[in-house]
């Protein structure tokens, strides 16, 4: 991965951080975009340490405004001319229906419009980078999730796990439209499942979740594990073309019926275009 630039969201900690490690000990250059600075610097000198890399980078993000999205697009835009890798990595599940202060619920709204308005907004650089890749961490529990077009925010859905199966399955259908309209650019698109992986990611989530991962700790993944294939689509050339697919450990996987609905993944991009305004 050297001489690659690679950004990564949520990159302080679970996968997001092993998974910039994991790069950073190839080579590549990273941008870490992250929501707490305090936590982003700390990881970033972790990072640098452990990596022996020096080129990791800070920029600080709250994917809960679509402004804040605008702003990292903008400031990488006027900095760098290229984006080797993008990986849609940060999530974030929350404990009961909240609204961001564009008005939207929160957990459709970090989970799939940030990175929705995030990758249109880069796609100029990425399309210049040859061979570049937009990787996006899905998740097994879009199979509890459905795309319900006249309730996308939720108001009448408050089941915060099938709530966060929906952003999920969103994510997938997203790459799907993704890889069909960047067909014969040389950009790839794909997104993975990482597994059950035992990190602080359900901290903000409903208590049932909070009392499974506390339960079932020992016997989750590890997030290095939870990392494995989001850094096999970001830098193996074994993947090198492949593109619109979704990934569990390592390989193609198949996703749930409504995740491979072509006609929903169009609409849903059509729809996430008005909502995030571009």
């Amino acid at each position: 991965m050297t001489g690659k630039l690679v950004m990564i969201t949520g990159a302080n900690s679970g996968i997001g951080y092993e998974t910039t490690l994991a790069l950073a000990k190839k080579g590549a250059e990273i941008i870490m975009v992250c929501r707490d600075p305090e936590k982003g610097k700390k990881a970033l000198e972790e990072i640098k340490e452990k990596s022996g890399n020096i080129n990791i980078h800070l920029m600080v993000t709250d994917f809960a405004s679509l402004e804040s999205v605008r702003k990292l697009a903008k400031d990488f835009i006027e900095k760098y001319t290229k984006l080797d890798v993008l990986v849609n990595n940060a999530g974030f599940v929350a404990d009961t229906r909240r609204l961001t202060v564009d008005g939207y619920e929160s957990t459709f709204a970090v989970n799939h419009l940030a990175p929705f308005l995030l990758t249109n907004l880069l796609l100029p650089v990425i399309k210049r980078t040859r061979d570049s890749r937009i990787v996006t961490v899905a998740s097994g529990a879009h199979t509890m999730g459905h795309i319900d077009f006249d309730d996308l925010m939720s108001e009448k859905n408050k089941d915060m796990i099938k709530v966060y199966g929906s952003s999920k399955l969103a994510n997938i259908l997203f790459t799907t439209e993704l890889a069909r309209r960047l067909e014969g650019t040389g950009v790839t698109a794909n997104c993975l499942h990482p597994g059950v992986v035992h990190s602080n990611f359900a901290t903000d989530g409903p208590s049932t979740w909070k009392m499974f991962f506390k339960l079932s700790g020992p016997f989750l993944l590890t997030p290095e594990k939870g990392a494995k294939t989001s850094i096999y689509l970001a830098s193996s050339p074994d993947v090198e073309g492949v593109t619109g697919k979704y990934f569990d450990k390592c390989k193609i996987a198949t996703p749930s019926k409504e995740a491979q609905d072509k006609d929903e993944a169009r609409k849903l991009w059509e729809v996430s275009e008005k909502l995030v305004g571009i």
